[in-house]
């Protein structure tokens, strides 16, 4: 039975919080209730309104998180216009090229980002300053000659256009339909009430800042706290600040807030949970420990077709159990459906290449609003119907998924094909290690060679002999997946929206100057530049091309 819903629109939410005097958005001392979010978007869409040109109706805002990029997004709700979310990340032809292939018609800038489009080719663009005259005026006057504005239905209204995080690629342009944000908020699938208070510092032009924070606190009319930039330092002062009860994550938030000094202040708050994705299992029962706040954990994506919440009873470092109702399997390269994975009494996955496949959502094509102006991307992922996510997982014999990588992570050793995520889970095991991260780089002769990063804990270390003998100590460690190099890293690359950027690490491959490590049939040592001439010559005198870092193509 498909579930009913109140509204079908953000508009109609907004509309209904109208005469609201309930605290509805509070930034650093500013305060704004439902009415007054309510009556400043209004005044807006008649700035969108004044601003609208021949074509589509897009809007771009590329500001950090502000009351005004809210306000927009409410206003956009109201008078039928499409909000762009720039990603403020890139840079060069790349901004270029996100701007001009959305049909952006009006871009509205926040000062810190202006310099980001000086020697852009953006011609037939409106440029405005968030902070300028001319903006100002647009403002006074929707203010004194008010525009009535009717937003078309839910389903017909393309209200956001989300770039994906671009760790598998391009970012591609999601289409988001005010229907589908009003259905997830209506949805509500953490409970949240009107005595809530949702901390956000995730960027607003991602979709976790909108439909796992705003669009729920927006249906029980709760309040939405924000800040203009993720802060590490700043969390625990604004949730104590805010009086959060929940807030909302993506990629590493929780390690760099776990990586601030402990302190016993860290439980005087009003945390009842937090929810994200691609936290790991260490972090996510630290952040307990240390907060006492729960941590939800969920995989999804910004296409919004599928979610898999985990409960009490996932396993540690399992997906979860998807909903029945939501066609979600796992098929091989063939479209077959995989076997259950056979795990040995050791926990070593026994019959990985049967196992593994790709997340296919049957029938999910129907929930997929689309990329913009991608066609390309659009056969990727919708194939007779089905949704196909690009993400591997395998299944255990309760239904439980198990991540393993996503389709550009498959590794080719030695004729066998295998995902990274397992050998990650089995590396992040090392007290030592806060992320590991796998990938594949080019074997000298044929291939991949298997390769691992390494995020250690702040001021622990890893040598090479500990490394060695810790691997020799895992039954689960398949015999291919033994790391060939293994790099020890201070950082880890991430993309706008906070996710690792796996890409980054591949193209760097042996080249950088960060600690190395090389297995031998001894164990592991330093990897040294005669190692890395060597690898060069054999590459050569294989008749395969060692590529630049930044030119690197996977074979």
């Amino acid at each position: 039975m498909t579930p009913t819903f109140a509204h079908s629109s953000v508009a109609e939410l907004l509309i209904a919080r109208a005469e609201d005097d309930h605290p509805a958005l509070l930034f650093g001392e500013e305060s704004l209730s439902w009415r007054d979010l309510v009556a400043g978007a209004r005044q807006r869409a008649g700035v969108l309104t004044a601003l609208r040109k021949p074509g589509p109706w897009h809007v771009g805002v590329l500001m950090d998180n502000d009351p005004e990029y809210l306000l927009l997004i409410a206003a956009a709700a109201l008078s039928g216009a499409t909000i762009v979310g720039v990603n403020p990340t890139r840079r060069g032809a790349e901004l270029a090229a996100d701007i001009r292939g959305t049909d952006v018609q009006t871009l509205v800038v926040g000062t810190t980002h202006r310099e980001l489009l000086d020697g852009l080719d953006l011609d037939g663009v409106d440029v405005i300053d968030r902070d300028g005259d001319r903006y100002r005026a647009l403002l006074a006057d929707a203010a004194q000659n008010p525009v009535r504005t009717t937003a078309p239905s839910g389903m017909a209204h393309t209200l956001l256009l989300l770039f994906t995080s671009g760790s598998t690629g391009a970012p591609k342009a999601v289409v988001c339909s005010s229907f589908r944000l009003a259905v997830i908020g209506q949805l509500n699938v953490h409970g949240l009430t009107r005595d809530d208070v949702a901390y956000n510092a995730m960027p607003l032009f991602h979709g976790n800042a909108l439909m796992a924070a705003w669009a729920p606190i927006l249906v029980v009319g709760g309040t939405y706290a924000m800040r203009p930039r993720f802060s590490a330092s700043g969390f625990l002062p604004d949730v104590q600040k805010y009086g959060a009860t929940f807030f909302n994550y993506v990629g590493r938030a929780l390690s760099y807030v776990l990586a601030q000094p402990e302190s016993p202040s860290e439980r005087d708050n009003e945390l009842r949970f937090g929810f994200g994705t691609e936290a790991s299992t260490r972090d996510r029962e630290e952040f307990e420990r240390r907060f006492g706040c729960r941590i939800v954990e969920s995989y999804g994506s910004s296409e919004g077709v599928c979610t898999i919440l985990r409960d009490e009873g996932t396993p540690p470092g399992a997906l979860g159990r998807p909903d029945p109702g939501m066609g979600l399997v796992i098929l091989d390269t063939d479209g077959n459906e995989a076997p259950a994975a056979r795990l040995a009494d050791d926990g070593r996955l026994l019959n990985a290449a049967e196992a593994i496949g790709e997340i296919v959502v049957r029938g999910g094509a129907a929930r997929f609003e689309g990329y913009y102006k991608n066609p390309g991307a659009m056969a990727a992922k919708v194939r007779d119907g089905d949704y196909w996510t690009g993400d591997l997982a395998y299944a255990d014999a309760d239904g439980n998924f198990w991540f393993a990588g996503r389709d550009s992570d498959w590794i080719r050793v030695d004729s066998e094909n295998f995902g990274t995520a397992p050998i990650e889970r089995i590396l992040a095991r090392h007290p030592a290690v806060a992320t590991a991260v796998v990938y594949g780089v080019p074997d000298p002769r044929t291939g991949d060679e298997v390769m691992a990063t390494l995020l250690l804990v702040p001021g622990q270390q890893l040598g090479a002999g500990e490394l060695g003998a810790f691997l020799d100590e895992q039954p689960d460690l398949g015999t291919k997946w033994r790391p060939r190099l293994v790099r020890l890293v201070e950082d880890l690359p991430l993309t706008g929206t906070g996710k690792l950027d796996k890409q980054v690490l591949r193209n760097q491959a042996w080249l950088a100057d960060d600690p190395t490590y090389l297995a031998t049939p001894t164990g592991y040592r330093a990897f040294t530049a005669a190692d890395r001439a060597e690898r060069e010559a054999a590459f050569a005198s294989h008749g395969r091309i060692a590529l630049h870092p930044t030119e690197r193509n996977h074979p």
